[in-house]
């Protein structure tokens, strides 16, 4: 017997996996919690019991058979949180289709990669939201679209995309209105939607989320009800969340955050879904916890920072939070213990993972005490298996730094259409390489103290440098260029552009700004641009990023947010 514990660590717990769909799920919640609130949008004047959001569901999900999607069909989603995205989550996993869920933030050539990977056979649109006008953005990809019978759309550029469905208006040529589809379902297709419920298995997939990695294009993340569901699940029992619960979820639906951690948490454990508006405002947020008397609250750290330093914070009552999740980035101390004091979030807890993981593996829970929230991300998750390995693959032992890797019901099925991709990342026992550096400690708390890959958080969003540095190739003057992040107070990294332009070339830091507008994401945008003559090597020709990371961080007096 050894006295060196290795790094080996599985989750115990007296809850089983749930065998079930998300539709028989849903289901099962209209038959327990039928005339509780399932759902409420105050900015949509939704306010839906169980009974009512399954029932709206089901039309839904009538209609997309009506319209001829089959089982198996990828069917996109791209708009920021409202109702409709909710009821296109479940009647698309009702109909058997694979929801594609796609970043609102999303420009035109991120759109048409992400649309064209998976062979989108249809897409729920908004119409636009603030800077982004997306039934502009979809009549240019499409420019087809206009003159088409809705539903029976043939266009070049995507072929595989039939019916443009559009939410609000004013309505544009060859698009099907959002409330429209719900109308199209007749008994035929209800018959066939309680066919599809005894024969659709738990294991199908039914989700694609779309994540970089340093390869450069994004890669479509295939995950099933058996991985979502339960991750929700388990998410929502570590709060020790229950029907009487209401969880404000200011975080983005298309992410796993708000459908996983937010929807399916719900869905599972008969908990309401309060959506305080499309963006995350802080001052809506604030309101919509005091009005709808939310007990729970999700969010980065940067939204919490947000709320607490609202000037009309000290006017809200937020007496009834109790819990909730802050995920994403590294969480400051000063700011877990003011969401501790001041918003009386005694029970919030720290969620740690990845969206190959569906995404939660590592969890704080609600008694955990403070140092060990704000320093560690908890320990494993019920059901999943967690190691900690070296460079050649061996366990390493408790308190040693290593790659974390994670098995279990949570592992994606793979990415679409990327066999090597996926064998990169997902070995033959089943292991998930995660690319992060970890050290799990002897009670089994989990520390992330690196990447192993150059990924950049920026406010609990992860950018991907290969990605932008692929985009920025394109610009007839960049010879060459270096993605890097670089401290920063507010969103924990930002982005900084080292560019070695062409010889006889010149360049300004708004060029290059103008040139990224519109194309890619704004969170992609560099807020810094550097001009240099050469990258920092190694012998063999490796850029090292931490160098210049240094060196602008020393040049710009860049610090981080003070964490554990």
């Amino acid at each position: 017997m050894t006295d060196i514990i290795d790094s080996y660590v599985s989750g115990i717990s007296d809850a089983p996996l749930l065998g079930d769909t998300i539709g028989r799920c849903l289901d099962q919640a209209a038959a327990r919690w039928g005339d509780r609130e399932a759902l409420v949008s105050p900015s949509h004047g939704v306010r839906w019991t169980w009974k009512e959001f399954a029932g709206h569901v089901d039309a839904l999900a009538a209609g997309f058979l009506a319209l001829g999607l089959e089982p198996g069909a990828r069917i996109g989603v791209w708009s920021l949180n409202r109702p409709e995205w909710t009821l296109t989550q479940f009647a698309a996993a009702k109909a058997g289709l694979i929801l594609v869920t796609i970043n609102p933030a999303y420009r035109l050539s991120e759109l048409e990669f992400a649309l064209a990977k998976v062979g989108c056979a249809a897409i729920v649109t908004a119409t636009a939201f603030k800077t982004s006008n997306y039934m502009e953005m979809l009549n240019t990809l499409l420019p087809e679209l206009a003159e088409s019978q809705p539903g029976a759309l043939q266009a070049q550029r995507l072929p595989q995309l039939r019916a443009v469905i559009q939410i609000g208006g004013p309505k544009s040529p060859g698009t099907i209105a959002f409330e429209d589809v719900s109308k199209m379902g007749g008994a035929r297709h209800r018959e066939q939607l309680a066919e599809l419920s005894k024969t659709l298995q738990f294991d199908d997939a039914v989700n694609i989320q779309f994540t970089s990695g340093t390869t450069g294009s994004p890669k479509g993340v295939t995950l099933t009800h058996h991985n979502i569901l339960n991750n929700g699940y388990f998410v929502g029992r570590a709060m020790r969340l229950t029907e009487e619960d209401r969880i404000c979820i200011p975080v983005p639906l298309y992410h796993c955050f708000g459908m996983v951690m937010g929807n399916l948490a719900s869905v599972t454990l008969g908990a309401t879904m309060v959506y305080p508006g499309e963006g995350f405002d802080p001052l809506a947020t604030l309101q919509t916890i005091e009005q709808e008397k939310c007990t729970a609250l999700y969010g980065v750290p940067t939204m919490f920072i947000a709320e607490l330093d609202h000037p009309e914070f000290a006017r809200f009552n937020l007496k009834s939070l109790r819990t909730g999740i802050m995920a994403g980035a590294p969480c400051p101390i000063e700011v877990m213990k003011r969401v501790n004091n001041e918003m009386n979030m005694g029970e919030v807890t720290i969620a740690y993972g990845m969206t190959e993981t569906s995404p939660v593996s590592f969890q704080s829970s609600t008694d955990d005490p403070l140092e060990r929230r704000v320093s560690t991300v908890g320990r494993i998750h019920p059901h999943v298996e967690v190691k900690v390995v070296d460079l050649e693959g061996r366990v390493v032992p408790r308190g040693t730094r290593g790659e974390l890797c994670t098995r279990g019901y949570s592992v994606m099925l793979g990415y679409w259409d990327e066999a090597e991709k996926t064998a990169d990342v997902l070995d033959a026992q089943g292991w998930m390489h995660t690319g992060d550096i970890a050290i799990i400690d002897a009670e089994g708390y989990c520390n992330i103290v690196g990447r192993i890959k150059d990924m950049v958080i920026r406010g609990g969003e992860n950018l991907y440098p290969r990605e932008i540095e692929e985009f920025l190739y394109r610009h007839p003057k960049i010879q060459d260029v270096q993605i890097f992040g670089v401290a920063d107070d507010r969103y924990g990294e930002e982005l900084c552009a080292w560019i070695r332009t062409r010889p006889g070339e010149t360049l300004t830091a708004d060029d290059v700004r103008a040139f990224c507008q519109g194309q890619i994401a704004h969170n992609k945008i560099p807020r810094y641009v550097e001009f240099v003559d050469e990258f920092p090597m190694t012998v063999t020709g490796k850029i090292q990023k931490f160098l210049m990371r240094e060196a602008v961080e020393a040049k710009l007096g860049l610090k981080a947010a003070k964490t554990a």
